[in-house]
């Protein structure tokens, strides 16, 4: 029995797609790798409210420079130096 793919119309996951920085599709990359060698400009300060999108680099007050991984409704889901850490974004 021969199985289709089902069709995505074209939208990818937030969850799978981490900006492009490298790692291959469905792995995270390390905290090194998305952020080592990045500009300080790059980075935007993590506010809860400001939306936030997968991949973005954002600078928190306390946590300093991390990656967005996923976003699920209000909250975002951010690779830290110290490791993942889940706060609040506005919805729009």
């Amino acid at each position: 029995m021969k199985r289709t793919k089902q069709k995505t119309g074209g939208r990818t996951s937030s969850t799978s797609s981490f900006g492009g920085f490298g790692a291959a599709k469905g792995k995270e990359p390390t905290w090194a790798d998305a952020v080592t060698d990045k500009p300080d400009d790059a980075f935007v300060p993590h506010s809860m409210t400001k939306h936030f999108e997968s991949g973005t680099l954002i600078s928190h007050i306390v946590f300093g420079k991390g990656l967005v991984l996923s976003v699920d409704g209000a909250k975002i889901e951010v690779l830290f130096q110290d490791g993942k850490k889940k706060l609040a974004h506005s919805l729009s």
